[in-house]
């Protein structure tokens, strides 16, 4: 039987150890401080990325892993015995991973690989892979891990808090000025995944109104169906993760257990400290 090997990248979310237990290759993301780049989770991680954008004021830049990591990546599994592989990537509207890795799989023309664009990120990206390696696990096709994917894909949603705008300003997205002011009036914007793109739905005065509006959305979005899977996401901010979910568990029907995870360093930056977001998967 053909063995089935699932590779994603770092942007996952999925802890190296979580990863490492089922055999699914991370492919880091690079992060950029001037000369100096890292790879994602591997060689910096959020301690020493926000300690230095405190040192220098600026944000690093981020890129996508390079066709040449993939095909690597790519490499290594088939000499560890897979006969094909199937690549599951962040959104191709947040990154150029996705294109990288198709660049990489034609490098291959003998052997089956097939790119998935999750349209996806964090925590629901990592929940496909999950539902793909578990198909691949009992000897499914990569017909069958895909369609696991997909359908995880449809039935999955992303809410979440920004602590404070100070980090988008950084980057450029909004005016140093917006972001002052925004500082000011204690605006807490709502993120939330949409059309594969994470977007400021909406902003709310403080942090516990602002994480009270993130359960409302959940619970409108949830109405009627149960609440198969949960993770929650945080950038430096675990305690607040563990009071988010006190919020979620007093208003919903969570499952019993509650996946918590760190954002890595490839998306923290762009969503700042104190973040925290819920990834849910409903039930069909």
């Amino acid at each position: 039987m053909t063995r089935l090997a699932i590779i994603t990248d770092t942007d996952s979310a999925l802890p190296l150890d979580l990863a490492q237990k089922h055999d699914i290759a991370e492919v880091p993301i690079i992060i950029q401080f001037g000369d100096d780049s890292f790879k994602d989770v591997y060689e910096i991680d959020n301690d020493k990325i926000f300690a230095r954008i405190d040192r220098e004021g600026k944000l690093p830049t981020t890129a996508a892993p390079s066709p040449g990591q993939f095909a690597e990546a790519f490499k290594a599994a088939f000499d560890k015995g897979a006969g094909e592989i199937l690549c599951m990537n962040i959104s191709s509207e947040m990154s150029a991973t996705y294109a990288s890795a198709r660049q990489a799989a034609e490098l291959f023309p003998d052997k089956r690989i097939e790119i998935m664009d999750t349209r996806s990120l964090a925590f629901g990206q990592g929940y496909m892979v999950l539902a793909a390696i578990e198909v691949a696990a009992r000897g499914g096709s990569i017909e069958e891990a895909l369609a696991a994917a997909e359908d995880i894909r449809e039935r999955s949603y992303l809410f979440g808090a920004l602590a404070t705008l100070r980090y988008i300003a950084m980057s450029g997205r909004v005016s140093s000025l917006a972001a002052g002011m925004a500082g000011l009036l204690d605006i807490k914007p709502i993120l939330s995944l949409q059309n594969g793109k994470l977007e400021l739905l909406e902003k709310i005065r403080t942090q516990h109104k602002a994480w009270n509006r993130a359960v409302e959305l959940v619970a409108e979005k949830a109405a009627g169906r149960r609440i198969e899977k949960m993770a929650i996401l945080n950038v430096k901010a675990p305690e607040a993760a563990k009071e988010f979910e006190g919020l979620l568990r007093a208003a919903l029907p969570c499952p019993e257990q509650i996946t918590h995870a760190s954002m890595n360093p490839g998306l923290s930056i762009h969503t700042g400290a104190g973040m925290v977001a819920v990834v849910f998967v409903l039930g069909k």
